[in-house]
């Protein structure tokens, strides 16, 4: 095989995976059957899918606690179905189309309890995903169990899973292992659950009855996504998801059927405040440190020279040059790093997460072109 041969391959994928991306509705929510949008979407576009699907929890009558009060449980209808075998035909639909729209190295987490989370991880493993942890979610303030007929039930299960047993996937070791003060982080994870200001309430009722806390999606994303990539909630509710991609940097597609749960969610989402890209930045473990050169992907073409640049917000436009160096207004010309610290007055920048790729419709950070060559060329 001939190096040009060797390169147009890699080349040839990674600009029909930026053509998908252009197409997908970035940092919006999709109002409708979760299914239904789901087919709406390009195959192969989307990074991460986090779903908190229907428990079905087959409630049975009103829960009160011991001084005769009304406990605010799940009972609305998107939670009730007319069987086991029912929930399991809609478990399965959803979850194909998951697994059309993930990317080969994408990965799927889906949380549930002990009502539905086993038949869940059934499905996924008969679709071909492939599991790689049951992560418990150890709730720090658990609702008791008011009748004492059974165990609190004080844990939820989350099912993490990659496209197939060798299947790549994105996994920031090193940033969980600083995250939990240098020790490896376990798969039993201490969290409380959503309450105080982060619970959203009107007129002194939740707005959404299984709300998950922020530091959940924020520990999850943080070990499984990167800067710039899209994730995908199909059961977005209050948009918990999209507060959290929002502020790390990434980008979010949520579907949701309610009209409450969506103008709740908006409105979450235009109050979060995007971390700044500084700190955004994790510890990456020695194997997974990039090496790469911005020029190596001006050269095999992946960023052609002529390519506009932009920062995230579109205040500073820059030209690539064909030696890899980017030519900006009033700057001298230079390399991604110090013609993104010139442009700020900064002492220091991170191009890769700074840049962005701008086609006139869409934006997309150059360090995922970078991950897309890493993937593409790595033994």
């Amino acid at each position: 095989m001939g190096v040009m041969e060797r390169v147009e391959g890699p080349v040839a994928k990674q600009r029909a995976a930026a053509k998908a991306v252009a197409n997908l509705p970035l940092d919006s929510i999709l109002q409708g059957d979760c299914i239904a949008m789901m087919r709406s979407l390009p195959a192969a576009s989307i990074d991460m899918i986090f779903a908190d699907p229907p428990y079905n929890l087959q409630l049975g009558g009103d829960l009160h606690r011991p001084d005769g009060s009304q406990v605010d449980a799940v009972d609305d209808d998107w939670d009730k179905f007319d069987s086991l075998g029912t929930y399991d035909r809609f478990t399965r639909a959803w979850l194909a189309e998951a697994r059309r729209i993930l990317k080969p190295n994408g990965s799927i987490w889906v949380i549930g309890s002990y009502h539905n989370i086993f038949r869940v991880g059934t499905a996924l493993q008969d679709q071909g995903y492939w599991i790689l942890n049951d992560i418990v979610w150890r709730k720090a303030n658990p609702m008791p169990n008011f009748k004492g007929t059974r165990f609190t039930n004080a844990h939820e299960t989350l099912i993490w899973a990659s496209m197939g047993e060798k299947a790549r996937y994105t996994f920031n070791y090193r940033a969980m292992k600083t995250l939990n003060d240098e020790l490896q982080m376990r798969s039993d994870w201490l969290i409380p659950i959503c309450g105080g200001q982060e619970r959203l309430k009107k007129g002194g009722h939740k707005v959404h009855p299984t709300q998950k806390p922020e530091a959940l999606l924020y520990r999850i994303l943080l070990a499984c996504s990167n800067p710039g990539d899209v994730i995908l909630d199909p059961f977005f509710g209050t948009g918990t998801t999209g507060a959290v991609a929002k502020r790390l940097g990434r980008h979010f597609i949520g579907i949701e059927r309610e009209d409450g749960y969506i103008a709740a969610a908006k409105e979450r989402i235009e109050m979060a405040l995007p971390l700044d890209e500084s700190t955004v930045r994790t510890m990456m473990a020695p194997k997974a440190a990039t090496r790469v050169a911005f020029g190596t992907l001006v050269e095999c073409g992946m960023i052609a020279p002529g390519s506009r640049l932009t920062d995230a917000r579109r205040r500073w436009k820059a030209t690539v040059r064909v030696d890899g160096s980017l030519d900006c207004d009033g700057q001298p010309a230079g390399s991604i790093h110090k013609v993104g610290a010139a442009v700020q007055g900064a002492p220091s920048c991170n191009g890769w997460t700074f840049w962005h790729l701008d086609d006139g419709r869409e934006l997309r950070v150059i360090d995922a072109v970078r991950q897309d060559w890493l993937l593409a060329n790595e033994a």
